[in-house]
């Protein structure tokens, strides 16, 4: 298979492991990395046998495509200048500090033939991978994503920090607008929130509540789906999917074994059965696998999983919980 030349800016806690795993991805030929902490991007860079830059323009000008690892504010600023250099675009989430930026970025990669691929990795867990294959329309959603307190990613509300996962992911399932929102939300040890509870409302009559937290005692990313017949538990940290359906007698398979029945609703032909389904989660890790899924992008010219468009939708509905916070 062809590899893409690829280039790693910014190797701080999260960049470093782009760094390490497109090392080994065979599609991805790492050509080196960039970081304003040269001694870091040396330390990096001895540990996965590539090469340190110190200017930037010099590691874009050799490379194909490019891993941005930078902090939010400056997402910008460096996917504009890759842009430049005509490389392709993975940036992590979420795409840059606002929606206009974020606008700027997917106008000028469409102009230049660029792809842009959204770093939203919970869309690779395992937990969501093991439902794809399932017919999906939720009406209701609720998703809990807590985390114990760090001091990193704190320049940041909860909701840029931690809710736009699952905004992503809830913006992905539903393929609805938003119509309504409600939100509120708390700082407790940092200067912006720190705790956020919102509810969205779709236009297909869908409802989402969420709530994200970072100084939770208890870590915990889980999030559940109801629909017609059907209920749907991801468990993200475990990454494993429970799946309960309700079914007439008539409709159960032959590949259905009675352990699977776990409960029976009515009696004579109006019974029903209630399926429970535990679907075997890929064993992946999912950072490594984003990272492929952009090289083959590039490779096949297939829209990348995350669009940049998406991420900028996942930012829009951010900004709009953000507002509601900020004027109830």
């Amino acid at each position: 298979m062809k590899k893409i030349n690829l280039g790693v800016i910014g190797v701080g806690h999260l960049g470093k492991f782009h760094a390490h795993l497109a090392a080994r991805i065979d599609c991805i030929q790492l050509m080196g990395v960039y970081d304003i902490d040269h001694e870091q991007a040396a330390r990096v860079c001895s540990e996965c046998g590539t090469v340190p830059f110190s200017d930037l323009d010099e590691l874009l000008s050799k490379v194909e495509a490019v891993s941005i690892v930078v902090p939010t504010s400056e997402h910008f600023n460096v996917a504009m200048k890759a842009l430049e250099h005509e490389c392709h675009l993975f940036i992590e989430k979420p795409i840059s500090s606002t929606v206009e930026q974020a606008r700027q970025i997917v106008d000028k990669a469409r102009e230049k033939k660029k792809k842009v691929q959204v770093g939203h990795i919970e869309r690779f867990n395992p937990a969501m991978l093991a439902i794809k294959n399932y017919s999906l329309a939720p009406m209701f959603i609720e998703a809990h994503r807590l985390s114990q307190f760090n001091p990193r990613g704190c320049d940041v509300s909860v909701v840029l920090d931690l809710m736009i996962h699952d905004l992503d992911m809830i913006l992905y399932l539903v393929k609805s607008r938003v119509v309504h929102t409600d939100a509120c939300g708390v700082s407790v040890v940092s200067e912006t929130e720190d705790i956020a509870n919102v509810r969205l409302k779709f236009e297909n009559g869908c409802v989402a509540n969420l709530t994200s937290s970072r100084i939770s005692l208890n870590p915990m990313r889980r999030m559940r789906l109801f629909q017609k017949n059907q209920y749907i538990a991801m468990d993200f940290m475990e990454k494993k999917s429970d799946i309960f359906m309700l079914r007439d007698q008539s409709q159960i398979s032959e590949h259905e074994t009675p352990a699977m029945v776990v409960s029976r609703i009515g009696v004579g032909d109006k019974a029903r059965d209630i399926i429970y389904e535990k679907p075997t989660p890929p064993q992946v890790n999912s950072l490594e696998m984003e990272l492929e899924e952009f090289a083959r992008a590039i490779i096949f010219d297939l829209e990348p999983e995350v669009p940049g468009e998406q991420g900028m939708q996942a930012l829009e509905v951010a900004n709009t919980i953000l507002e509601k916070i900020a004027r109830p």
